[in-house]
């Protein structure tokens, strides 16, 4: 025992007893603090992943920024219409514009000499900008050296469809379209009232395609020369419509009749086409003198808006023809 260095009171070589270690008492374990668990690679600067969490980030804001051409909208405000390919349909469609930007320096084509000749010849500002500048303007998105800026659509009054087809002395012919958002169906609408002897759209203040530049491009320009009204309530507008002598006629798969046995076809007539969805609003429908289905043939349960629409004006222009 007397050998065990390890016990307590041991003699060191020097002849000197050795007493109690003196230790920190737990003051210096107190003192460490660890860091926590380890944060993910998203919130670790330099990370793979933080960098990748990043340019998603910036990618997001840049959407959010982005003044997409075409977006669905309602022809209230101004917008710029960006590419070279979109803003050559809009000058060849005759889109109103106040403005064409042109990129300094960029590599010119086909399409932007089109572009510049046709808004030349239309009359529209010529403006070249550098890039940065371009960019500023477009909100970061892809221009390719070209934009295109539209103002806001000038609706007409429902009552001007009124003055056009009395103008015109034929019976009068509208389309009212209910809850229809795309842009496209409401210019390709429009350009088969211009093409079947129509005197006018109408279509809601509210939740529904306005006329915005690929509504004009879609109509071929025949939105120049067909009035597009904007009704606050379109019920109480059939309604007026009514009470002026136009019968109001539904499309509807389960119409009351069919467009074989339409025989109104030929008096004062307003057509109303509802949503692919959700078609005709409870209360439009009610406010409709009757409902005209579409006979299909094959697996084909319905058409598209602008379709059907086309199809109804077409046999309507056939049978006054007949009638004449």
């Amino acid at each position: 025992m007397a050998g065990n260095s390890k016990r307590r009171g041991a003699i060191r070589k020097d002849g000197t007893k050795k007493g109690m270690v003196v230790g920190s008492g737990g003051q210096s374990r107190r003192a460490l603090k660890g860091k926590g668990p380890t944060p993910p690679g998203e919130m670790r600067p330099g990370h793979p992943k933080a960098r990748a969490a990043a340019r998603r980030s910036a990618q997001q804001d840049q959407q959010r920024r982005r003044p997409v051409a075409g977006r669905r909208g309602d022809g209230e405000g101004p917008e710029t219409v960006l590419g070279r390919n979109p803003v050559v349909e809009c000058l060849r469609a005759g889109v109103p514009a106040t403005a064409l930007h042109v990129a300094t320096g960029m590599a010119a084509d086909d399409r932007v000499a089109e572009s510049v000749a046709l808004a030349a010849e239309q009359g529209i500002s010529i403006l070249e900008v550098p890039r940065n500048d371009l960019d500023r303007i477009t909100g970061g998105a892809l221009h390719q050296g070209l934009a295109l800026q539209v103002p806001p659509y000038s609706y007409a009054h429902p009552d001007d469809v009124l003055e056009a087809a009395s103008d015109s002395g034929r019976p009068a012919l509208a389309v009212a379209l209910d809850g229809v958002t795309d842009p496209r169906n409401l210019g390709a609408v429009v350009r088969s009232v211009g093409a079947f002897g129509g005197h006018g759209v109408v279509v809601p203040q509210r939740r529904a395609a306005g006329m915005t530049a690929v509504a004009w491009r879609t109509s071929a320009g025949t939105a120049a020369r067909v009035p597009v009204a904007r009704a606050t309530n379109l019920t109480r507008t059939l309604q007026e419509y009514a009470s002026a002598g136009l019968m109001i006629a539904g499309l509807a798969a389960d119409g009351d009749v069919s467009l074989d046995d339409f025989d109104l076809a030929t008096g004062p007539l307003v057509i109303v086409t509802g949503s692919e969805g959700k078609g005709l609003s409870r209360l439009v429908r009610e406010t409709c003198d009757l409902t005209v289905s579409i006979p299909l043939a094959g697996r084909v349960e319905s058409l598209n808006a602008s379709v059907a629409t086309g199809v109804v004006l077409a046999e309507v222009a056939r049978r006054r023809r007949l009638e004449r």
